[in-house]
């Protein structure tokens, strides 16, 4: 099932909460029943599913379509404005060789993205070529998902199989 905001199942072709369910579903956390609230979502029969943490959405013959990372959602100006979605433009700019997102606070729109790059081997990061990308990339983006400012990194921390780890990056001090 996809699942809103407000709980409710969506309909075909929106994105939300990814939510399943099966033979041997946990019961829930052992010993702590709020986690276990937060992570149940029952359907109008009553069954129990687990929301995932994933983004997805369902197109007309059923086929799920992951979107992105929940908590990797930026909501700009109430917008979701989904990481993946601006990474795949970002990382169409001749000086990128790799880009993550991730939400920044921001007075006015209450988080807005903020790309962090790894530039070209050919390329020297420098205040112009950040410009440069920032700029490029939001001729090509919808006015909500604009980012605010693009900065380089050296590497990006991954996992054992080479995702990035997006809960490093905005706890680092890249994103201060």
């Amino acid at each position: 099932a996809i699942v809103g905001e407000d709980g409710k199942m969506l309909p075909t072709g929106q994105a939300g909460e990814i939510a399943g369910y099966g033979a041997g579903i946990m019961d829930g956390y052992y010993k702590r029943d709020a986690m276990t609230q937060d992570l149940i979502w029952r359907d109008a029969r009553g069954r129990s599913f687990i929301r995932s943490g994933d983004i997805g959405q369902l197109d007309e013959a059923g086929f799920l379509t992951l979107v992105d990372r929940k908590k990797d959602m930026i909501i700009s100006g109430g917008f979701n404005v989904f990481p993946k979605d601006l990474e795949e433009v970002i990382g169409e700019h001749p000086a990128v060789f790799d880009v993550a997102v991730s939400g920044v606070a921001d007075e006015r729109w209450g988080e807005t993205p903020r790309a962090l790059v790894i530039p070209k081997s050919d390329k020297q990061p420098s205040t112009a070529l950040a410009i440069e990308i920032t700029n490029w990339a939001n001729q090509r983006l919808a006015k909500h998902q604009r980012i605010g400012e693009t900065r380089f990194m050296d590497d990006f921390p991954r996992n054992a199989l080479g995702k990035v780890l997006k809960k490093n990056l905005r706890n680092s001090s890249a994103n201060s």
